[in-house]
């Protein structure tokens, strides 16, 4: 018992010192590794003390439900679930946030991008932009898959991008994941956490890059866990 006492002390330390000054979180919450539903709740901090923002949203996230991905936190050495390229899964652990995105302007607080058709998020594992938000007319396309910013369907019409495995940085492991989102859908996803369009549009207006909002996703048993960490 001590001796698992102390690895997770372990743990949370090194989580801990990798964790912005947040005062937002969205918690994304599972019964089970293998489930495409969850529910999201918002909290604020406020002395110290995390307080529930607004009702609990019932959310789709990834088919095959969660995978460990790529972000703030340290990845358990026993996992039993890691997030992978084209697996239908979610990432479970603690993300930074980065803008928000639709297909016009919206008059908001937070980073917010207007898509093109021609955007691609590129999920090629051989490309030299794997996991990047690229304009194709400026790059020099040597990707065979990627998906479209702005397409037909309301999927993208708001959405944020998810710090997940690096997205648009330096450090993007191949095959680890890419293309995560928050966004607009009502039925399971590739691995994104999607909602209804006024939800969606809600959490947009309520973040504030001051207060360093982070996603945490992940089991009831995981979360309760990494709830421990972010306070």
């Amino acid at each position: 018992m001590k001796k698992i006492l102390l690895i997770l002390t372990i743990f949370v330390l090194t989580l801990h010192a990798k964790l912005p000054n947040t005062k937002q979180l969205i918690v994304v919450s599972t019964q089970n590794w293998s489930t495409p539903n969850g529910i999201l709740q918002r909290y604020e901090k406020k002395n110290n003390t995390w307080n529930k923002i607004g009702k609990a949203i019932d959310i789709k996230l990834g088919r095959n439900g969660l995978g460990w991905g790529i972000g703030l936190h340290t990845i358990p050495k026993d996992a039993k679930y890691i997030k992978k390229e084209g697996d239908g899964k979610a990432p479970a652990g603690i993300f930074s946030l980065k803008q928000a995105f639709g297909y016009a302007p919206f008059n908001v607080r937070y980073p917010y991008t207007v898509y093109k058709e021609t955007d691609h998020c590129v999920d090629d594992v051989h490309s030299k932009l794997y996991n990047k938000i690229v304009d194709s007319n400026k790059v020099n396309i040597d990707y065979k898959s990627f998906e479209h910013m702005r397409f037909s369907k309301d999927y993208y019409k708001y959405g944020i991008v998810v710090n997940h495995n690096h997205i648009d940085e330096a450090g993007a492991v191949k095959g680890a994941g890419s293309c995560i989102f928050i966004h607009i859908k009502k039925v399971p996803t590739a691995g994104c956490t999607v909602m209804r369009e006024d939800e969606m549009k809600e959490i947009i207006q309520w973040l504030d890059t001051k207060s360093e909002p982070l996603l945490v996703q992940g089991t009831v048993g995981v979360v309760n866990g990494l709830m421990k960490i972010v306070k």
